[in-house]
Formats: C-alpha cells, structure tokens, sequence
C-alpha cells in the first residue's frame, strides 16, 4: 500500500502539457488582394503579362533588341529577303522598299503603337471615371445632362469620327492621334463607370459616412471610387488593345501617324503596295498589332475573371 502511494504521488506532481493556444483567424483578404491572388494562379494572366512586359521593353528601350538604324534606308539593299538563319540581326526580316530594315522598324514602330493607345486609355479612363461618376453620384439634372452628352459622343462612329477630326490638321503629329482618340473614346467608360456607381451609392457604408457628416469629395474619393473602379479597370485593359488597333488602321488609311514617325500602322500602310514582291513588309508588322491587341485582351479577360466575384 505506502509504494502504490508513492507512485500515485509521483504521477500528481508530474507537469501537465500545456493546452494548444488557439488559432489565430486568418485575416480577410480584401477584393484587390483576393483579385491578385487569383491572377497569379491563372495562366491566361501569366501568358499576357509576360508577352506585354515585352512588348513595353522593346517600346521603351529598344536599343537592347537592334543596333540598326530604323530610318536608314539604303536603295543597295532594295526588297531584299528575309534571311532567317541571321536572328536578331538587321537583315533578318528583310528590307523594305526603301532599303530600311524591316526588324529594326518593327522593334522602333511598338514605342509609338504602345505610346498612343497607353496615352488614350489614360486619357479616357480619366475623363470617363469622373462623367460617369458625377452622373451617377448626384443624379437628376446633372445625370441627364452628363448622360445625354455622352449618348451624343456615343453615337459617332468611332473611326469615322476620328477620321473626321484628323483631317482637320495638316500635320498629324503623335499628340494629335492621341487626343482624336481620347476625344471620342471615353464614353463606354463613362457608361460602365456611372452604372457601378448608382449601385454602390445606397451602401451601407456611403448611407453611413453621409450621417456621420462626411464631405461630398471625402465620399466620392474615400468610398465611392475604390469600390466602383474594377469593372472600369476591366473594360479599359480591353479597349487599350483597341487602340493601338485604331491607331494601325488610320496609319494604314493615310489618315493617323505618318512619315517620319516610326510604327506598326504607316509600315501596314507602305507596305499594302509591296504584298506580291515582299509579303513579309506588310505581315511581319501586322502580325505585331494582332499579338499585342492579342495580350491586351487576354489581360482584361483574366482581370474581369478576377475582379468579378460572379465568376469564380
């Protein structure tokens, strides 16, 4: 009996484990970081975003892909053929009527393709973010004028419209394509922008920061835009790919960028006349528009799949 006492003794003045500390929640994610998250994981993001940072490294610096000269032309070498074992060489691509080298054109030409469509979408979502949203914010008369000016806008024919309005300039210079564009292209934003905000003004949220006294500029920067801008990031991540498209077309028509000024739409353009002697003046610049409007909309897809929580 005294040693069953003993042990029993013992095992009482033994140390009891310690009980697990409970588990920390996981923090929320907020829709912008749950938005990333989902894009990391989506090779459709993964494929454009790498294609575009390309695209953006030879616009910005494209001395790191050619040594040549885009605007040296020498008549010796007149329509010569491409020669495709010498890679990333000048004469890769071949040479164009005037004896330019077609791939050190087609690497200078994505700077001012890129630059215009960059330039009016920034533009655009600008100018279309603030219709819109003063439209829908404060509603009555100011949403049917807003509203009605931007169904006139709407109405005209996008590249006719900025037919009509380079035409008026002698001299088309890059700024004056950009603001052709910008001037007519804010209008679905505009729409997309209004209709996000009618549904995020009755909020719980903007119904509360209104009784608390918050100022109408607070609400709009603090509250209403953060929560309205996705589906406009959507829709402006798409129509980028548009413009450089619009652009190429009205180079190609004679009507947008000209010469001397390098890009994908006036070599479309110098090179309809050569397509039986050298396809590849007009094909190898064509191809470019279509792979970066390509990126432009597989972006936007997989940024609306994001952003959209009806989708996931």
């Amino acid at each position: 009996m005294p040693e069953a006492l003993t042990v029993k003794d013992e095992k009482a003045t033994e140390p009891t484990a310690a009980a697990p500390a409970p588990e920390k929640a996981a923090k929320p994610r907020s829709l912008w970081s749950d938005a990333w998250h989902d894009l990391r994981r989506n090779p459709l993001f993964v494929a454009s975003a790498v294609l575009i940072t390309l695209l953006l490294t030879m616009a910005f610096f494209p001395g790191l892909f050619t040594s040549a000269d885009p605007r040296y032309a020498n008549l010796d070498y007149y329509l010569q053929k491409p020669k495709w074992g010498n890679v990333f060489d000048k004469d890769w691509l071949g040479y164009d009527v005037q004896g330019r080298s077609i791939y050190a054109r087609v690497i200078y030409g994505a700077r001012a393709s890129i630059a215009v469509a960059v330039a009016v979408t920034a533009i655009v979502t600008l100018l279309g973010t603030v219709v819109g949203m003063l439209a829908g914010y404060f509603g009555g008369w100011i949403d049917t004028l807003l509203s009605r000016i931007t169904d006139i806008f709407f109405g005209v024919p996008f590249i006719l419209g900025a037919m009509v309005v380079l035409t008026s300039f002698e001299v088309r210079a890059l700024y004056v394509v950009i603001l052709a564009l910008a001037f007519l292209g804010w209008t679905q934003i505009a729409r997309v922008a209004r209709g996000s905000v009618l549904t995020i003004k009755n909020a719980d949220y903007v119904q509360a920061a209104k009784a608390l006294g918050a100022s109408t500029p607070r609400i709009l920067l603090k509250h209403i835009v953060p929560n309205a801008i996705a589906p406009v990031i959507v829709v402006a991540t798409i129509a980028l790919g548009g413009y450089i498209s619009a652009e190429a077309t009205l180079s190609f028509l004679g009507i947008g960028l000209a010469e001397p000024t390098v890009s994908w739409g006036v070599d479309i353009s110098s090179g309809q006349e050569q397509l039986r002697n050298q396809p590849s003046i007009l094909m190898i610049p064509s191809f470019m528009v279509s792979v970066t409007v390509l990126a432009f909309i597989m972006l936007g897809d997989a940024v609306r799949n994001a952003l959209d929580p009806k989708l996931r």
